[in-house]
């Protein structure tokens, strides 16, 4: 908002308007920060839930790390991650729907009997860590957002709807003023005729 401000009619509707449009917003914008605030512990939980599970997956990985020498290195792959957009409190974020692996065809009689089950824990440690990121990723992009909103509320509510509503007030004494000095003037100038008339 200007500083500086003009003392008329335009210009008083035209911050009364801006004052009513951050007063309907505002209510607004404090749900979508709670939302946001409820959203963000959500998915801190989450995140730390599959950090809790990667740990854990982790642990039987390594109680079984001498038979991983014997895992073919070129065996698998990850080929693809596929994800979608998801609106929470009107922020867009990433949701895990598949990761696509490819296997080499090969004939299991060479290898160890443990391998395929191997493979699976492969797959499930990689998954998991892929949400696990995205996970952190939502924290984040939950996060900023949250910021953002807290940032406008606090911008809306402390600085630019007390700042509207003073110009407005101010703006409206000074056009009463104006009114009542001209309807004064009026009065003044009536008198004045009578009595030159009275004169006359």
């Amino acid at each position: 908002m200007p500083v500086t401000f003009q003392y008329n009619k335009t210009y008083l509707h035209h911050l009364s308007k801006a004052l009513r449009i951050r007063e309907q917003a505002l209510p607004t914008l404090m749900a979508k920060e709670t939302a946001l605030r409820l959203e963000v512990q959500k998915a801190k939980q989450e995140a730390l839930a599959l950090e809790r599970e990667i740990e854990k997956k982790n642990a039987d990985i390594r109680s079984s790390f001498p038979l991983w020498h014997e895992f073919p290195e070129d065996l698998m792959a990850l080929e693809k991650i596929v994800t979608e957009a998801k609106k929470i409190a009107g922020v867009k974020i990433p949701l895990l729907r598949q990761v696509v692996f490819s296997v080499r065809h090969c004939s299991l009689f060479g290898l160890p009997s443990w391998i395929p089950g191997g493979i699976e824990m492969l797959k499930s440690m990689v998954e998991l860590s892929i949400r696990a990121e995205l996970a952190r990723h939502t924290v984040d992009v939950l996060e900023l957002a949250r910021k953002k909103t807290t940032q406008k509320v606090n911008l809306y509510e402390k600085v630019q709807i007390p700042e509207y509503q003073e110009a407005v007030l101010k703006i409206r004494r000074f056009l009463e003023d104006e009114e009542n000095l001209a309807k004064a003037s009026q009065k003044i100038l009536k008198q004045k005729l009578s009595q030159a008339e009275l004169a006359a």
